[in-house]
């Protein structure tokens, strides 16, 4: 009798605490600055504390939060991701085996680089907690090359994933482009050499010796690419055709190097050096949607910086 009650008086408890809450939110003024409205979460521990072992039912209710704050008819989640990171710590740490919440705010969370690296944190949770899980692991890699423009850790982080159940085919392109950036050409291809050589079917292996005929591509056009810069130096001005290398009274070139697939070398409509069979060089694009994002993100960020 004695536990029953001990039981019925938590549940009480309970219903009592997230229903005061619920109450305080559903009585702010929609004019409350965030910052303001983030006292209405409480940290982690408190609220584990508040739950009289209900942790589960308490941190569905703060996910159901978050959900409402970004999805609501009236929300407008621009300038809420610290609030929105604030209720993911809640829930994350009340029920660390979630799934959706840890990569819900590498989405919302893009505000400025301490909100990222917020989200990035969460994400790293999610690792921990769901390691077979690929997912976790692209979410974290997208944001060091995109927002954090840290082409090395994001192939860091996206490298074991390639291995996971259910990672997409491109994801070992996407790294060894990457992994080009940042450690150079070299790298990449010993990365694609040993999937080629552990490759469990005659497709993936295709595709990783597609990305190998890309980094040789990708090596004679930065020769070109030098070849280039010593013809600025003996002629005074740039090259108008490819042609212009191996020409001249001093020319740079003998001859230039051979397209590996067969096809020819030209300057594309920003100047550089491509193959005609690939048409663009062999780094990680983005398309013009996504660089415009990223100049508005990198200019609150020069802002927040001028003010401090």
């Amino acid at each position: 009798m004695r536990a029953w009650l001990s039981r019925s008086f938590a549940a009480l408890s309970l219903v009592g605490l997230l229903a005061t809450t619920g109450w305080a939110h559903a009585h702010l003024n929609a004019s409350v600055d965030p910052k303001q409205a983030e006292s209405f979460v409480p940290r982690p521990e408190l609220a584990r504390s508040a739950s009289f072992g209900f942790t589960a039912l308490t941190a569905d209710y703060y996910w159901l939060q978050a959900v409402q704050l970004v999805g609501g008819s009236t929300a407008d989640p621009s300038g809420q991701a610290a609030q929105i990171g604030r209720l993911l710590d809640v829930v994350t740490q009340l029920d660390p085996w979630v799934d959706h919440p840890y990569r819900f705010g590498a989405v919302w969370m893009t505000d400025n680089e301490e909100d990222v690296r917020h989200a990035d944190a969460l994400l790293r949770r999610g690792i921990a907690y769901h390691p077979d899980d690929w997912r976790d692991r692209f979410y974290l890699g997208f944001n060091q090359f995109y927002y954090l423009e840290d082409g090395k850790a994001a192939a860091e982080t996206l490298e074991p994933a390639t291995h996971l159940a259910g990672a997409p085919r491109y994801l070992s392109r996407l790294v060894a482009r990457l992994r080009s950036e940042g450690d150079g050409l070299d790298s990449a291809a010993m990365f694609l050499e040993e999937l080629v050589g552990h490759a469990s079917d005659g497709f993936a292996r295709a595709e990783y010796e597609k990305a190998l005929d890309e980094i040789e591509t990708e090596r004679r056009a930065r020769f070109l690419d030098q070849a280039r810069v010593e013809y600025r130096r003996r002629n005074g001005r740039d090259i108008t055709r490819l042609e212009d290398l191996q020409e001249g009274p001093s020319p740079v070139l003998r001859e230039l190097p051979a397209e590996p697939n067969g096809w020819e070398w030209k300057l594309d409509d920003r100047g550089q050096i491509v193959s005609t069979y690939y048409g663009s060089r062999y780094v990680v694009h983005r398309d013009a949607v996504a660089e415009k994002i990223q100049a508005q993100w990198h200019a609150r960020r020069e802002a927040e910086e001028r003010q401090k």
